[in-house]
């Protein structure tokens, strides 16, 4: 399921953390567009989510943000987005960022490699876990399930209003993606299953006939590269944008739980 275009980077960057962290490094596996089945060069970024044991030295951390940073180690993709966890923690449950490293390098993103989670917004990394528990793809190690625990539904759909409302905000987003995060954020509070932005806004223009136009023009967009990308209508995306942030308060009454509950 992996495209071929990525696979060699992942198999180094699995290497270096293993050089890294040696029989520290518990597990490593492959979360977002990859884990989906919808990776794009041009549009995707590469996520990345590593497991490694409680006494990993931060100084190993230090050296693994060396070893993967962009462009000493080119990354094939619009980024990699990698976040690495102790097992305790990805073990808890825990509605918490709670990374132990959270590393954004490559052509497109501006580089960050944080290592103290204090202060940081929870939802991004609550929706990670929550899609990895799900649909991460095995590169190293243990299985996913084995060392991540599920959200709990309650926190998750915190986490989802959380993001429907910085997405909402536009601060540093394409228009097509606010508008498709939207429609995988709805989709997720009637089904309780996360799917790729292209299905979600298939299905939300489908179901929401006023709201069709909007969310194919967006669908359109979101085939171009990001640099390419088309900016659709601040007025339409606002009022799409209102709708999901109600949306999302208001899952079906008895909704649906997610298949790890």
């Amino acid at each position: 399921m992996i495209p071929a275009a990525v696979r060699p980077y992942l198999a180094e960057l699995v290497r270096r953390a293993r050089t890294v962290h040696g029989n520290q490094l518990l597990s490593v596996f492959a979360v977002g567009s990859l884990a989906l089945g919808d990776y794009r060069p041009g549009r995707s970024d590469i996520d990345v989510t590593v497991i490694v044991a409680p006494d990993t030295p931060e100084k190993a951390l230090h050296d693994l943000a060396a070893a993967l940073a962009h462009p000493a180690f080119p990354c094939p993709a619009a980024g990699l987005e990698l976040v690495v966890y102790d097992a305790e923690f990805a073990a808890s449950a825990t509605p918490e960022p709670g990374y132990l490293l959270n590393l954004n390098t490559g052509p497109l993103l501006p580089a960050v490699a944080d290592f103290d989670s204090a202060g940081a917004p929870a939802f991004w990394y609550v929706i990670d876990r929550a899609v990895a528990r799900q649909s991460g793809l095995p590169l190293f190690g243990r299985p996913v399930r084995d060392v991540l625990a599920a959200p709990r539904r309650p926190d998750l759909l915190t986490a989802v209003a959380a993001s429907v409302d910085e997405h909402a905000a536009g601060a540093g987003h394409l228009t097509d993606n606010r508008v498709l995060n939207g429609c995988r954020a709805v989709l997720f509070c009637r089904t309780g299953r996360w799917v790729t932005k292209r299905e979600a806004g298939r299905a939300i223009a489908a179901a929401e006939e006023r709201f069709e136009p909007i969310v194919a023009a967006a669908l359109r967009s979101f085939e171009r590269p990001r640099s390419e990308a088309v900016a659709l209508p601040w007025v339409q995306v606002d009022e799409f944008s209102a709708w999901v942030s109600r949306a999302v308060r208001r899952p079906p009454r008895n909704g649906p739980t997610t298949p790890e509950e």
